[in-house]
């Protein structure tokens, strides 16, 4: 054989610089092997080498999983924060945290505000989940950078569960949530209506003139007339606060039933195309329920279905109707934001560590001049409403109605779990930690029900919030306390002082906040170069998610995947192997190396993937068309590269510059299995087939290089009557015993 490298001892063996420093970078010796040893079975490999399969009985499994128990180390592992908490330096990582705890509150407050509204409940839903899902996840969760709380996916969907469930908003009409439940002298004293028969006094006459049954009589009628022109009657009202917290509990329970049985890795059925295109679409679904407080028109209720579309239908409609004060005014925040997020924020970071809080300031100036010029009195600019000054009293949800947000609860578990999961990984692979998919699941499920007994929307991390969490210096969830501790000062002090915010401000704001989620189209270019399937799989879910429905889409793409997936594992990679004239014992794929030579009378096939029922059909194919086997067990005439070997080594003919082997002209079929991870008896009983036509056509069958648990189902399936086989430990020793069985 020849050397393939010509090193030259003396450093450059060309002019110019160019070629001097390529000759000094490569070695200067060229180091070799020679192995000498007598051709082996797998068998004798087995044998000498002391293998014991792993014994896979009940009893020995269940005995392997106590030995492995540590009762310490479970503990800390359900809770992480006593792992990293000791391991904590005040001095090197407290004022990291404090700095992002901070920065991170300060945009919690307006997208806590903006998404509560967009999540269909009031704007201080939205700010509680800034402090109780953080605080369980703080303690649960193994990231140490994501921000958890609101998400705009997550608020859409839960949206679109409140509008299919609720039929009564507390938040639209002003003080019937608390007539509906307050006593009959409270109604009495604050309705202005009465019946027919007491329309001439008024309540507190009729308290005074009649007796304590009449009272209770009038009361009963004021109340009934009240409910019966307001609301649904009083037991089948079913507020949006009590839907949202009712999702936020069954989403819990989903994530822990996650946890309980290991479905960690489900993230992983969720492609990136997939998750891309879907929150792209989303974010479609975002902007237009924000166009009616661009515009301050009232838009009606739409059906799931071709929402977008009926919407965008509706609104165009509507134009000449458009509040042009409220329209200005937002457009002035989406301008002001813009040159914020685009100009003055790259700018300002290079000199500041902390971030231009441009939604803060948004809110801020918003709130100020609506209440310098009572925008909502003198221009019909609706404000969010009443933020409550004090956090929610712990309330167990609506049990009564689990069973019925269920369906909607589990697409919103899979999508906020992959939203977590794929942040956390980021700045796990970022900053070398491990971030533990169940634990996760584990961290999300206490959160969700926590957060559901404190009037909480189910919870999911911000991209943008994490990002500056980790950009400012936060290298724990040290800083989430933080965070949630500012919040709470912002509740219990300065939450009223947000009342008159227009909802024209924040839809401003959640519309420049959507942009890096619309940039994603960008993606689909990559997609398309990583194949076809990817980029149909990004295209068909944005499709599906756009016209049809959030969680309808987000089905069909994640069938769309699956389906993919399985094409893929379903034609598995195979090709025919030769060797490589100057390096024996390299074994090179034909079709793309033209420069290999065929062993002769052998054929070398090699099988990339799994052997089972499913695939077994495609592997007899795969092998008929690459050696050139019929379906009666003859062969058919199969050109090759004759690029080192002369026409007649392997009995055989040249036609057209090619060499083209005659029938029969093969006698061994060597089946590479380095690449095979999975066998069952049913890829056994297609070897056995294979070896008997090979047997019929007075070849013999090879199998070189199989894993452990490959060779273990191959030996078990001698049992069922399968094989025997002829097993190599490498394809060289298999491809040696063909040489020497032939030469013989």
């Amino acid at each position: 054989t020849k050397p393939l490298n010509n090193n030259n001892n003396n450093g450059s063996n060309g002019s110019g610089t160019g070629s001097g420093k390529s000759a000094q970078s490569k070695p200067k010796i060229q180091p070799k092997y020679r192995i000498h040893r007598d051709v082996l079975t797998h068998e004798l490999v087995i044998k000498e080498t002391g293998y014991a399969a792993r014994d896979k009985s009940i009893p020995s499994s269940l005995r392997n999983c106590w030995r492995g128990w540590n009762f310490f180390s479970l503990f800390t592992g359900i809770i992480p924060i006593l792992q990293w908490l000791p391991q904590y330096s005040l001095r090197r990582d407290l004022i990291g945290d404090v700095i992002a705890g901070f920065t991170v509150a300060i945009m919690n407050i307006p997208h806590g505000i903006a998404y509560g509204i967009l999540a269909g409940v009031a704007a201080g839903n939205g700010l509680y989940m800034a402090v109780f899902p953080v605080l369980v996840y703080m303690l649960l969760g193994t990231s140490k950078h994501i921000s958890i709380g609101t998400f705009a996916v997550a608020s859409m969907m839960t949206q679109k569960v409140v509008q299919s469930y609720a039929n009564f908003d507390p938040n639209a009409v002003n003080g019937t949530i608390k007539a509906a439940t307050a006593s009959p002298l409270a109604l009495l004293a604050t309705t202005t209506t009465t019946s027919t028969s007491t329309s001439t006094a008024s309540p507190l006459s009729l308290i005074v003139e009649t007796t304590a049954e009449g009272a209770t009589t009038a009361a009963t009628l004021l109340l009934q007339n009240a409910t019966s022109t307001m609301l649904p009657h009083p037991a089948n009202v079913i507020t949006t606060v009590e839907v949202v917290t009712a999702l936020a509990f069954t989403v819990g329970i989903i994530n822990l039933l996650m946890s309980f049985f290991r479905l960690g890795t489900l993230a992983s059925l969720l492609s990136e195309p997939l998750v891309n295109g879907f929150t792209t679409a989303a974010a479609c679904h975002v902007v237009t329920a924000q166009l009616k407080d661009v515009l301050g028109v009232q838009v009606s209720p739409k059906a799931p279905t071709f929402k977008i579309v009926l919407t965008i239908v509706e609104v165009i409609g509507l134009l000449p109707k458009t509040n042009l004060i409220n329209f200005g005014f937002c457009i002035t925040i989406i301008v002001f934001m813009s040159i914020c997020n685009e100009c003055l924020k790259p700018c300002l970071s290079k000199r500041c560590r902390f971030p231009l809080p441009a939604e803060l300031i948004a809110i801020i100036g918003g709130t100020l001049i609506s209440k310098c010029f009572d925008l909502e009195e003198n221009f019909h600019i609706r404000p969010v409403g009443v933020i409550p000054n004090s956090l929610p009293t712990p309330e167990f949800p609506r049990m009564d109605l689990v069973p019925v947000l269920a369906v909607d609860a589990i697409a919103i578990a899979i999508v906020t779990y992959s939203i977590i999961m794929s942040m956390g990984l980021t700045f796990a692979k970022k900053h070398n930690y491990e971030v533990r998919a169940n634990q996760e699941l584990f961290a999300m499920g206490v959160g969700n029900m926590v957060g559901g007994c404190f009037s909480c929307i189910p919870m999911a991390c911000s991209l943008s919030r994490s990002v500056i969490q980790d950009q400012t210096g936060g290298v724990s969830q040290i800083a989430s306390l933080v965070s949630a501790s500012l919040v709470v000062a912002t509740i219990m002090w300065v939450g009223p002082f947000f009342s008159d915010l227009p909802r024209c401000v924040l839809a401003g704001v959640i519309i420049v906040a959507l942009k890096p989620m619309f940039m994603q189209v960008k993606e689909l270019k990559k997609f398309s170069k990583q194949g076809k399937l990817e980029m149909f799989t990004w295209i068909s879910t944005f499709l599906c998610v756009v016209l049809i429905d959030i969680d309808i889409g987000l089905l069909i793409g994640v069938c769309i995947s699956l389906l993919a997936l399985y094409i893929k594992g379903l034609k598995p990679y195979s090709c025919l192997l030769g060797y490589m004239p100057e390096a024996p014992g390299i074994y090179m794929d034909m079709t793309q190396h033209r420069n290999v030579m065929q062993v002769p009378e052998t054929r070398i096939f090699r099988y990339c993937g799994s052997l089972n029922f499913a695939t077994s059909l495609f592997f007899r194919r795969a092998l008929n068309e690459t050696v050139g086997l019929n379906k009666k067990g003859r062969s058919r005439p199969v050109k090759t590269k004759t690029t080192y070997a002369q026409v007649a080594q392997n009995g055989g003919k040249a036609f057209q510059g090619q060499f083209v082997e005659a029938a029969n002209s093969f006698q061994f079929l060597i089946l590479d299995f380095t690449m095979l991870g999975h066998i069952d008896v049913a890829g056994c009983s297609t070897l056995t087939d294979i070896s008997k036509e090979m047997k019929a056509r007075g070849a013999r069958l090879l199998l070189a290089n199989p894993v452990d648990r490959v060779y273990d189902t191959l030996m078990h399936s001698t049992a069922l009557s399968e094989g025997p086989f002829d097993i190599f430990p490498t394809l060289h020793d298999a491809v040696e015993y063909a040489n020497a069985y032939r030469t013989a």
